[in-house]
C-alpha cells in the first residue's frame, strides 16, 4: 500500500488518461494542467478510462517515482463534482478509501477543525 503524509496534497486529474504513459507524459500533464512543482511534494493521481487503473506520480527526494495499480475486476469510483474542473484535491484519508475500493460519495465527514492550506503565491 502506498505510504502518504497527512500533510500531502494529493491531486486527481479528472480526465481519462492513457496509462502508457509513464514519467515524463505525466510530468508533462502535471506541468500544463496544474501548473504545480511536482518537487514540492504533492501526489498527482491519475486514472484510465474504464476506471481500473491508476497512477500516482510524486517527487521522491531525488526523482520521480510511480505508484500503479491495475484492479483485477471491478472499477475506481471517481468522486462526483459538480463544476467542469480538470482536478480535485482530495486528503490522504480519500486516497485510501479510493485504493481500497470505498465508494467516497458516501461517506459523511464529522465536522473537525482544519486549518486553511497555504496558497503559493504565483
Amino acid at each position: 500500500m502506498l505510504s502518504v503524509a497527512s500533510t500531502a496534497r494529493v491531486y486527481l486529474y479528472m480526465q481519462a488518461v492513457d496509462m502508457r504513459r509513464s514519467y515524463d507524459g505525466l510530468h508533462a500533464i502535471i506541468q500544463s494542467e496544474f501548473t504545480r512543482d511536482i518537487r514540492q511534494g504533492d501526489y498527482f493521481m491519475f486514472i484510465n478510462r474504464r476506471r481500473d487503473r491508476i497512477k500516482i506520480i510524486w517527487w521522491d527526494k531525488d526523482g520521480l517515482a510511480i505508484f500503479m495499480k491495475r484492479l483485477e475486476s471491478g472499477s475506481i469510483q471517481r468522486p462526483i463534482v459538480d463544476s467542469n474542473s480538470k482536478s480535485l484535491i482530495i486528503d490522504h484519508a480519500e486516497l485510501s478509501m479510493l485504493l481500497t475500493g470505498i465508494d467516497i460519495s458516501n461517506i459523511k465527514r464529522r465536522k473537525r477543525f482544519d486549518v486553511p492550506p497555504e496558497i503559493p503565491s504565483t
